[in-house]
């Protein structure tokens, strides 16, 4: 009789996979298999004013077919906002005449509403893939693509602006070129502030999934497959029990990116920290311990390592020696300056011309006054909420910064309340104010912080997490308590990360107000006075020169906002809150 046997640890380890291999391979083949299918339904015939070739069921038997196409096009928008983060932040840091053109030209970009984007790209995108949904898709994901970039253009940005100065020192001892300067020094230390902001930014996404599944615009209503549309399709038919549905599958989805994606992520970039010490303890992630205990993805790496020193060389030899990084306000000027600044004068005024003429041609001069005044009404609301995010949430992303125990338990709950989207919490609240009596007017403030309190956080978690631990000691050694240790170490050690925080919150404030301000439930629409509102419902009825009012009043008031407010924010914190 044959007496089985089973291999030795020393055999199993001389076996070239590991039951960590078997993990990662089946869960690649699994995903790749996931993307196929689901991505093959974009694929499909569609020719506006036709009717979409899938209605949307709430049958409970779609949601997980819904809820996969919304990923896809998250993840989808969220590579491409990678792609732009590091092109655009990387010139708008090294650039002084670029800087000057692309940061207000971002303050412009994150003003205009979400909305205000579809009314425009809908139609380009629908001729671009004409005869096809990839149309609608490709409108929705860019839609998706302008909630999430802004927030993690400006994390990257302001990162590069304020590394610290003996790290370019060092750079440049070591003759390191522009390739080696960005890859070694500059995406290291940017790694944690984005890493948080991409997190934020793609829960931000969520929040607008509805918008860019169910578009109403231009007197045409279309409708993507996605769990944005069902939650739209059960507001209309009041369906309690399909929007309870939506939101417990939209909470399995968050807890599985969560696990898969962003753990993962925030415990590989802590090996960034800017610090001589190491901290007591450091997130962990069952999924990164996995991938680290994988052979594949080493051996993998070593075949790809040749591949990988031929580009860097050839980079490194294409783009010469290490920048220097341009003063943000230099002492003098050329007259190659005056010469710049006349034509960016000349070009905005001529804009702003044709703007103002199309505008009155068709809405008239009263109208304009009172949609400026419904601006400020919404300005009101969005300062208002910056101020509660910060008074409250401040002190809990510097604990949660601090302390890993306490991040261990809070963080989790934050990451979860952050990428739910807070929209489709609305119907509740909707019902909520409905049932009271209480204004839309107030309310709006607590629908608007849903979803925008959270860049506040985030990042002053990132910037928590930033102060190096051995600053940290010897504030305690000092003895600094209280406002003393806020004053001397806290404050200074997350500005810069909370006046990125404070922009993209009140940038996503004002996009908010578009859903936040006129919300429905059934037949019943609820209405606040505010700019929001003023766009949104422009939009819905293709109201050309009243969008282009809104949008443009809505800008006029971010960018002037964050000119007199946040830049100079951004300028104290390079000059006096950088290590």
């Amino acid at each position: 009789m044959t007496r089985l046997t089973f291999p030795t640890p020393e055999a199993v380890r001389r076996l070239p996979f590991t039951p960590a291999d078997v993990a990662v391979i089946v869960g690649a083949l699994g995903l790749i298999a996931i993307v196929a299918v689901v991505g093959s339904t974009a694929l499909v015939p569609f020719q506006p004013p036709d009717v979409l070739p899938e209605p949307i069921s709430l049958d409970v038997a779609y949601l997980p077919y819904y809820l996969a196409r919304s990923t896809l096009r998250m993840f989808i928008a969220l590579f491409f906002s990678l792609l732009f983060t590091l092109s655009y932040g990387y010139v708008a840091a090294h650039s002084r005449r670029a800087e000057r053109v692309l940061i207000p030209l971002l303050d412009v970009l994150q003003s205009v509403p979400v909305l205000g984007f579809l009314s425009v790209t809908i139609t380009f995108f629908i001729a671009l893939f004409r005869g096809s949904l990839l149309g609608l898709e490709a409108a929705s994901i860019f839609a998706i693509f302008t909630s999430q970039v802004w927030n993690m253009t400006f994390s990257f940005y302001h990162s590069l602006r304020t590394i610290p100065r003996e790290q370019q020192e060092m750079a440049r001892m070591f003759r390191l070129s522009r390739w080696q300067y960005f890859t070694k020094v500059e995406v290291p230390n940017a790694m944690i502030g984005l890493t948080w902001n991409t997190m934020m930014s793609f829960g931000g996404g969520w929040f607008f999934v509805a918008a860019s599944e169910a578009i109403s615009v231009l007197n045409q209503d279309y409708r993507l497959p996605g769990i944005g549309a069902y939650v739209t399709e059960a507001i209309e038919q009041q369906n309690f029990g399909a929007i309870v549905a939506a939101i417990v599958a939209m909470a399995l989805m968050i807890i599985v990116v969560d696990q898969l994606v962003w753990r993962p992520l925030i415990a590989w970039s802590q090996k960034f920290r800017n610090e001589q010490s190491e901290a007591s303890e450091m997130p962990t992630s069952w999924v990164l311990d996995l991938w680290r205990a994988a052979r594949l993805p080493r051996l993998i790496g070593g075949a790809l390592r040749p591949a990988g020193e031929f580009v860097n060389r050839t980079l490194s030899g294409a783009l010469g020696s290490t920048p220097q990084m341009e003063p943000a306000s230099p002492k003098g000027r050329t007259w190659v300056d005056a010469l710049y600044d006349g034509l960016l004068v000349a070009l905005l005024v001529g804009g702003a011309i044709a703007l103002i003429r199309f505008v009155l041609s068709e809405v008239g001069l009263v109208e304009v006054g009172n949609t400026f005044l419904l601006g400020v009404v919404t300005m009101l609301r969005v300062a208002a909420l910056t101020i509660l995010s910060t008074l409250i949430w401040a002190p809990v992303g510097v604990a949660i910064g601090f302390n890993p125990r306490l991040a261990r338990l809070i963080q989790p709950v934050a990451q979860f309340l952050s990428a739910f989207p807070a929209n489709f919490l609305f119907p509740f609240v909707t019902v909520a104010l409905i049932a009271t009596g209480i204004s839309l007017n107030v309310g709006s403030i607590l629908l608007m912080s849903l979803g925008a309190q959270w860049y506040v956080l985030f990042n002053v978690i990132a910037g928590a997490q930033s102060i190096p631990s051995d600053l940290r000691e010897m504030a305690a050694n000092m003895g600094l308590r209280g406002w003393h240790l806020w004053r001397r170490l806290i404050i200074p050690g997350i500005f810069s990360a909370w006046v990125t925080g404070g922009i993209t919150a009140s940038g996503g404030a004002w996009n908010a107000s578009i859903v936040a301000e006129i919300v429905s439930w059934g037949d019943t629409t609820l209405v606040a006075t505010g700019l929001g509102a003023y766009i949104a419902q422009a939009t819905e009825s293709g109201d050309w020169p009243r969008i282009a009012l809104g949008v443009s009043v809505m800008t006029l008031f971010v960018v002037a906002f964050n000119r007199l407010l946040w830049r100079r924010l951004y300028a104290l914190a390079e000059r006096r809150y950088s290590l």
